[in-house]
């Protein structure tokens, strides 16, 4: 026993001082100084693996050397769950997606589902993982930790939840069968002119960007009215920045120059298109002239459009405001938007890591405010109801002549 705590002094006595390759190789010397049954005896001594031990006497006759630096060759140690477990992120990504939800300005996410409501579900999903390591990768994914105050949005629908659900089980219908599905939304209005736009930039040192010292401009100051159509299946933007006031004509008019532009000629083949759409503005359930144009769209591409909107006060819930919005708002920050052309050019130049494309187009056509559809032309739309909540589900089919 002697030798046991002897070198058991020894090696505690360095033993924190080393890394862990030099304690690998101290290990596997003082083993192969004693010969047979070192390995064993240095085990117990040192608390290292016979595994480590032997791996440190293989390095040593063989006289592989590491780079500087390293403490294992390259590839070795415990795998990232990606790497083990390919599926997870996938898996996961799919699991929250109906309850992801953010600012629209910024690319950051957030859920209200627990880490450890997350590893349980992955769990009967065969996915063994820890609620800490659901945490970082949901860090990683940019997601981000929010104060319970963010969970209500003023008064929730009673079916609220059951609304996100179908209108999630509706895009995964129309994206299997290989129909366009495209969210849809108006960004907020932006003065024209050498105002501040929030954000910083990098800038030589000292050297900011001057800009008029109020923001109150008075209503000949040219504003400019971003609507934005994001096909969810294909990660691909179009926006048109409207010079008018945004009304259901302009938001029609978007979706048409979006579908004349790139729609017809990626899905020459459909019948049918999803709009996911918020419950107001320029393009909510209410609008008649909304469907008024919808219906003249249908007409003239013999599409079948179906739209289901958001319930009221979750239009951050809408794809395009984290897949599009936040991204042109975060590439034009600290940028004043000084006339038509510069807007259309950063919104245009707005990529992400996941590939996402932009293409801008600026519409200087009228839209006059205040048009009003009369009920005998509300009977020209071919509107059909779903039989859940048909003011917020609907399907607008071509006019057969």
């Amino acid at each position: 026993m002697g030798t046991l705590s002897d070198l058991t002094r020894k090696l505690r006595s360095i033993w924190p001082h080393l890394d862990e390759r030099t304690r690998r190789i101290t290990a596997a010397n003082e083993a192969m100084s004693l010969g047979f049954g070192g390995v064993s005896l240095v085990h117990r001594a040192s608390g290292l693996s016979r595994q480590a031990i032997t791996r440190g006497i293989r390095e040593i006759q063989s006289g592989r050397v590491l780079p500087q630096g390293r403490v294992r060759r390259s590839g070795g140690g415990r795998k990232s769950v990606a790497v083990s477990d390919p599926a997870l992120l996938e898996t996961l990504d799919a699991m929250i997606e109906g309850d992801t939800r953010g600012d629209p300005e910024s690319p950051l996410r957030w859920i209200c589902t627990s880490t450890r409501a997350i590893a349980r579900q992955l769990e009967r999903n065969n996915h063994s993982i820890s609620h800490v390591k659901v945490g970082q990768i949901l860090h990683a994914q940019h997601y981000s930790l929010q104060s319970n105050r963010k969970t209500e949005e003023g008064t929730d629908h009673a079916d609220r939840n059951a609304q996100f659900r179908h209108i999630s089980a509706e895009v995964k219908k129309y994206l299997r069968q290989g129909a366009p599905v495209i969210s849809v939304d108006t960004k907020k209005k932006e003065l024209m002119g050498n105002y501040e736009n929030k954000g910083r930039q990098w800038r030589p040192a000292k050297e900011p960007v001057h800009v008029q010292g109020h923001d109150f401009p008075g209503p000949l100051v040219p504003r400019a009215y971003p609507y934005g159509i994001y096909d969810i299946g294909r990660n691909v933007g179009f926006v048109k920045v409207g010079t008018d006031p945004d009304t259901g004509a302009f938001a029609v008019a978007s979706i048409r120059g979006w579908w004349r532009s790139e729609g017809r000629g990626i899905y020459a083949k459909a019948s049918r298109i999803l709009i996911t759409a918020d419950g107001d503005g320029s393009n909510g359930w209410r609008l008649r002239l909304w469907k008024l144009e919808l219906q003249k769209f249908a007409d003239e591409t013999g599409l079948c459009v179906s739209v289901c909107h958001f319930p009221p006060g979750t239009s951050k819930w809408n794809k395009i405001e984290h897949r599009l919005f936040s991204f042109i708002s975060s590439n034009w920050r600290g940028e004043p938007l000084r006339d038509y052309e510069t807007i259309v050019n950063l919104i245009a130049k707005t990529t992400t890591a996941k590939g996402l494309k932009v293409t801008c187009r600026l519409d200087r056509r009228k839209y006059p405010i205040g048009r009003k559809v009369s009920s005998e032309e509300m009977k020209r739309v071919n509107l059909k109801p779903n039989k859940f909540h048909g003011e917020w589900n609907y399907v607008i089919d071509p006019t057969t002549t």
